[in-house]
């Protein structure tokens, strides 16, 4: 009821302005420029061209002049499709989110949720859950899509072809794996040789696809499309194994980085390589092998693959090792997901509380740090 007072009382407010040339906005929690425009049908450079004195971080409260289209409809439907948070300090849990996908989304970090919601860290994220947001919390919405964009779009039916992965075909439609398996929820596991996949991009991109697969057909040797594209292989002088030199290692680490972190909340299991269950070499496996990354089994052997760098030349998807078993040999390793100010945030399975992000900071992980890996560059 008090959701279509609201709807009813905007639609009266957008009625009362349509004659004038702006129609004034206040700003409610968790809204943005973009959120504001989509939700007035206008572009977010008019309302800064409107407001030109307003301050780049919008202020609780605060009255913004929105232009007036005259698209009384537009305004409506936008209305009504808006969520009333009737605890805006708080955020349900959907499924298949994890802690780090909430923490970006609201631009705060992993540890400040837990700090507020003590209990994730012994009973983890359950759907419908209702977690607190630290005051500070600002939610980040998704750039809205052009009516152009959504025109342009064709889906397209592709055919798993042997040793094909997700990343090939993905790349190949300039799409994200992520992206690849929402739209192909029965992949989310392995990828069937065989099985039609159904795939949504741009026409161009498309075109472009279609393209590049006719001229393989007619030329073999451009069919080594592998997971790690236009990559090259060097060989390190300080290990005798190899370094994967990638093109696209800024595409392929942010992807590296969104498959581990999925995993958040999965529970530990000795061996495991799988959802069911994941142990610390096991998760960096399964990771990098949808990337048609192979690694080795255990810790100690995957200490040995890429460059040893040090602590301070950390970069996002650098795999790191500890010692955690009072012994002097690796037997632990993670994936680095972030690097502020020489303090390492990276994600792992921990036989105490299951795939989690941790940080150096840690007086633990402090302790047992032993070095740094480049697998990818």
């Amino acid at each position: 009821m008090i959701y279509r007072l609201v709807v009813m009382l905007l639609f009266f407010s957008c009625s009362v302005f349509s004659q004038e040339k702006y129609i004034k906005h206040t700003i409610s929690k968790g809204e943005n420029i973009t959120v504001i425009a989509k939700k007035y049908g206008v572009k977010p450079k008019a309302i800064i061209e409107a407001n030109p004195n307003a301050p780049k971080i919008l202020k609780l409260n605060s009255v913004l002049l929105i232009p007036n289209t005259n698209q009384a409809n537009t305004k409506v439907v936008a209305v009504s499709e808006t969520v009333v948070n009737n605890n805006p300090g708080a955020h349900e849990v959907l499924a298949k989110e994890t802690l780090w996908g909430i923490s970006k989304k609201y631009n705060v970090s992993v540890e400040d949720l837990k700090k507020a919601n003590p209990l994730l860290e012994t009973e983890g994220l359950k759907v419908g859950q209702q977690i607190a947001i630290p005051s500070n919390a600002v939610a980040i919405t998704e750039k809205p899509i052009e009516n152009n964009q959504i025109s342009n779009e064709v889906e397209v039916v592709v055919e798993v072809l042997p040793k094909e992965t997700k990343y090939a075909i993905a790349k190949r439609y300039g799409i994200t794996v992520v992206e690849l398996e929402k739209q192909n929820p029965f992949i989310k596991g392995q990828l069937p040789v065989g099985y039609v996949l159904k795939i949504r991009t741009t026409k161009e991109k498309a075109d472009a696809a279609a393209s590049a697969t006719s001229q393989e057909i007619k030329d073999p040797m451009l069919t080594a499309e592998t997971a790690i594209a236009d990559a090259s292989v060097k060989k390190d002088s300080t290990s005798t194994n190899t370094i994967i030199k990638v093109s696209n290692h800024s595409d392929l680490v942010n992807q590296l980085i969104v498959n581990a972190t999925e995993n958040i909340g999965t529970r530990y299991r000795s061996g495991g390589t799988t959802k069911a269950g994941f142990d610390c070499s096991g998760l960096m496996i399964s990771t990098f092998s949808s990337f048609d990354i192979k690694l080795p089994r255990s810790s100690i052997e995957q200490s040995r693959m890429g460059m040893v760098v040090t602590s301070d030349e950390a970069q996002k998807g650098d795999l790191i090792f500890f010692k955690t078993n009072g012994r002097n040999q690796i037997n632990h390793v993670g994936m680095v997901v972030e690097v502020v100010d020489g303090e390492i945030k990276f994600v792992h399975s921990s036989t105490h509380g299951g795939v989690m992000i941790s940080s150096t900071k840690e007086a633990y992980y402090q302790r047992a740090f032993s070095q740094v890996n480049r697998v990818v560059q």
